[in-house]
């Protein structure tokens, strides 16, 4: 274990402490965001992303280990487990290694060469190595024909296939050739004889006839490409070079023969059955794995991005909103929402001009102007579905008439109708059609994005791309482990989140988290954090992970309603005491209470109490200033009182716009239109981009010109260069 420590240390250039005691906690079963903000003096000031990164390396290399043991031992009970093989296993630093040296040794179904040696062709093998000439050879073959062997060439046939076998097992020479396949390899796509029937839109025309160096290939056109493949549209196939292919078989001839001259253009073509027939289509296969892999990690680290983006998109609060999930045939479903998320009403409006009459119509306007009254509404949130532009075009003519100041946007509604028909939704509103579910989720998902989105599968709500196509399991664990960083830094109010919110927090499973709401439902508002370990099946370790992350406003105790985790309420008291305040007088009155906190010597109170650095200058910054939500600090949605026509468009334009998605090829870009325009990676800046991901967020609102426009197929180009 040790081992693993020091070379994680050396790598990650963190000392051996910080490894040791960061894995003793995760160990224990410590979350990464109790950790980072709540251990700072056990890890040295790691913060969550350092952390994670520890995990993984110790996670890499104990899995390797656990590899490195199976192998040895699958070896061993072959009986042909050697003092050298041991050590070249032992030795071993990477997966692949090990498995190159496994693969002799792996299960198999029966080859041309295990005939062969069944056949006793083994030793002509080795005599075939040592011959001078094909005489010699053919009549030392002789001695090898019996029943199952009944010519020399059927014999000397058998000698080459041995060999060849033996060629492509050996492990430097599968190293040599996948690093060169992978620096030098052409990937070649062709359209196979069911394309024209199962790509009916073409949609892989593009690969019909083409071909790429891999290792200019982006993350992207691999997934599109290994799409095209699975669904048998595509066929694929990488090759060398021929100057390169020939440089590999010349070179494997003197690697395993020697540079004798004899038997010359025999040895050859053992050289080219070995690399063509075996070696090649192998490794080729471990290449596209690796391809694949690679774009795997860059496609979840997009969509990693991007959902933490989503996520912390600052919230609409206290805007009491009018949502509209649009239809045609069966109209435009509303949900009137209060300032403080509850749902209050219920409508369906008829509102296309196109397709319902004028009563119709009017009586959906009165409405519209009657809600808005009623309720006071701040914003109508318009979701951005089917008859998403005539419901805005007809919402944008309605409020140039009414008197009080009233907004609109277009929502990204996707995933509503995947929340409106689940568990959580029929558990939030049991007695409402799921349509009315979908109206509230459009709603909800602009006064609170965090709150409402955990509710559903990150994969279902917009953003990313090739999501279906990675590794599910590492995909769901990347994007669980990116929604509980952001929620415990946003933190959850212990009286009103949600249990689908409440399990993302440090600490707490969904089990936990359902007993938490039904504690609440049968109990009332928990009176203070203290009051958790009511909870059936809470213990001391999960309210220890959780309690700080867990906010009661206007609670029994004000330092529950701060980052302070109860553990170190003592400090926080004892400062108070040092400064001349008190806990009384904290609760009583804030502002004086802070004014004699700044004037405290902290740095003297440190060395007089011996506490830790990190925590008590934590828990002194919470005693001044009250708690924040860091979403507050991204920018606001973009409000409309207008509508915006492609038509209205004019190349060179310059207008405002909201990032939907960044993907490896630039962004998605909401400016006001039906379907969103794009910015491609070429037109980002002036300077370079080779990552959008470094320039642009999802929710950031950015300047943009129109570039270019296809009326013909509703597509608007920006660019953000020369701005």
């Amino acid at each position: 274990m040790d081992k693993i420590f020091e070379i994680v240390s050396k790598k990650l250039n963190l000392s051996m402490e910080q490894i040791t005691k960061t894995m003793e906690l995760l160990d224990e079963g410590a979350t990464i965001p109790f950790i980072s903000r709540y251990r700072k003096e056990v890890t040295g000031n790691l913060d969550e992303i350092v952390i994670e990164n520890i995990q993984t390396e110790i996670n890499y290399l104990r899995g390797l280990n656990k590899r490195k043991e199976e192998v040895l031992r699958l070896i061993e009970e072959q009986g042909k487990l050697t003092d050298e093989l041991k050590n070249r296993v032992s030795n071993a630093n990477k997966l692949q290694e090990i498995e190159d040296i496994y693969f002799p040794y792996r299960k198999k179904r029966k080859t041309k060469a295990d005939v062969a040696k069944e056949k006793g062709l083994e030793p002509l093998s080795i005599i075939f190595m040592s011959s001078e000439n094909m005489e010699s050879l053919e009549d030392e073959s002789e001695k090898f024909l019996n029943d199952d062997v009944l010519t020399k060439e059927e014999a000397l046939e058998g000698a080459r296939l041995i060999l060849a076998e033996k060629i492509s097992e050996i492990p430097e020479y599968r190293e040599k050739i996948r690093e060169e396949m992978l620096k030098l390899g052409i990937l070649t796509c062709k359209e196979t004889k069911k394309s024209k029937e199962l790509d009916e839109k073409k949609v892989y025309i593009d690969y019909y006839s083409y071909s790429e160096p891999i290792i200019k290939m982006p993350s992207h056109r691999i997934l599109a490409i290994n799409r095209g493949d699975n669904e048998d549209i595509l066929n694929i196939s990488i090759n060398f070079p021929e100057e390169k292919l020939s440089f590999i078989e010349g070179r494997t001839l003197v690697d395993f023969f020697g540079r004798g001259n004899s038997l010359l253009e025999e040895k050859k073509q053992i050289v080219k059955d070995a690399l063509i027939r075996l070696i090649f289509p192998s490794i080729e296969r471990e290449v596209r794995n690796i391809l694949t892999e690679k774009a795997e990690i860059e496609a979840i680290g997009s969509f990693k991005l991007n959902l933490k983006n989503l996520l912390m998109q600052s919230p609409l609060k206290n805007m009491a909103v009018m949502a509209l999930d649009p239809g045609y045939r069966t109209g435009c479903k509303v949900a009137i929402i209060d300032k403080n998320g509850f749902y209050k009403h219920y409508d369906v409006f008829f509102l296309v001009e196109a397709m319902h009459n004028p009563n119709q119509l009017s009586v959906a306007k009165k409405k519209i102007v009657d809600y808005i009254n009623k309720y006071e509404i701040d914003i109508i949130a318009i979701g951005n579905g089917t008859a998403s532009r005539e419901t805005e075009s007809f919402v944008a003519g309605i409020l140039k008439e009414v008197k009080r100041e009233v907004k609109y946007l277009i929502v990204n509604e996707a995933g509503a109708s995947i929340y409106s028909a689940s568990k959580i939704a029929a558990e939030e509103f049991p007695d409402l059609d799921v349509t009315v579910r979908g109206a509230i989720s459009i709603g909800r998902r602009i006064q609170d994005p965090m709150a409402e989105l955990v509710k559903i599968d990150p994969k279902s709500i917009g953003i990313g791309m090739y999501q279906h196509d990675v590794n599910q399991k590492k995909l769901e664990e990347s994007l669980n482990n990116v929604i509980e960083g952001v929620v415990n830094t946003v933190g959850a109010s212990l009286n009103s989140a949600s249990w689908a919110l409440l399990s993302h927090v440090s600490g707490i499973k969904k089990n936990i988290a359902k007993n938490i709401v039904d504690y609440r439902q049968e109990n009332g508002n928990f009176k203070n954090r203290k009051e958790l370990l009511k909870v059936k099946g809470l213990g001391a370790k999960a309210y220890e992970q959780m309690a700080g992350f867990l906010v009661i406003q206007d609670g029994e105790k004000a330092l529950d309603g701060t980052i302070i985790h109860p553990e170190s309420y003592h400090i926080a008291e004892e400062i108070l005491l040092a400064s001349g305040s008190s806990l009384k007088e904290y609760e009583k009155d804030r502002e004086i209470s802070r004014k004699k906190i700044e004037g405290i010597n902290l740095d003297g109170f440190i060395k007089e109490k011996c506490y830790g650095i990190e925590t008590t200058k934590d828990v002194y910054n919470a005693l001044l200033r009250d708690r924040r939500d860091p979403r507050e600090n991204f920018d606001k949605p973009l409000l409309k009182s207008d509508i915006l026509k492609i038509n209205d468009l004019k190349v060179g334009m310059e207008i405002e716009g909201t990032v939907r998605n960044v993907i490896a090829f630039g962004a998605f870009v909401d400016i006001g239109l039906k379907n969103d325009a794009l910015l491609h990676i070429s037109e980002i800046s002036d300077n370079f981009v080779s990552d959008p991901n470094k320039v642009l967020s999802v929710g950031q609102i950015i300047k943009v010109k129109i570039k270019d426009i296809n009326l013909e197929r509703q597509r608007v180009g920006l660019t953000r260069k020369g701005s």
